[in-house]
C-alpha cells in the first residue's frame, strides 16, 4: 500500500505547455465562459420579455417598464451611437422614471 505521507503535488499541465498553447487554452476557456454567460443572458431576456409582453400594461408603471426596456434595447444598437439619439434616449429614460415615481429598473 502506498505511503500517504509522501504524496507528490499534482502536476499542473499548463506550466509545461508552450506559451502559444497556454494562450490557446485560455482563449478556449474564456470563449466557453462567454458563451455560457451569453446563453444565460438570452434566457433571462426571454423570461423578462415573456413577463413584460404577456398582457397589456395595467397601469402607467407597467407601461413605463415596457418603454424603458425597449429604449435599452435600442440604446444597445449601432444606430443609438448618434449623440442626438443617445441624448434623447437618456432624456426619455429619465422622464419615464420621473413620471412614474422612480420605478425600479426591470433589468435589475
Amino acid at each position: 500500500m502506498p505511503d500517504n505521507d509522501n504524496k507528490t503535488p499534482p502536476v499542473v499541465l499548463d506550466e509545461h505547455r508552450g506559451m502559444a498553447s497556454q494562450k490557446e487554452t485560455d482563449a478556449r476557456r474564456n470563449r466557453s465562459e462567454v458563451e455560457a454567460d451569453q446563453a444565460a443572458l438570452q434566457r433571462g431576456r426571454a423570461e423578462l420579455e415573456k413577463f413584460l409582453f404577456a398582457a397589456p400594461a395595467a397601469d402607467w408603471p407597467d407601461a413605463a417598464q415596457k418603454a424603458l426596456y425597449l429604449l435599452r434595447l435600442f440604446d444597445a444598437t449601432p444606430d443609438a451611437r448618434d449623440p442626438r439619439l443617445k441624448h434623447l434616449i437618456d432624456d426619455a429614460t429619465a422622464d419615464l422614471n420621473r413620471l412614474v415615481g422612480g420605478i425600479a429598473d426591470p433589468d435589475a
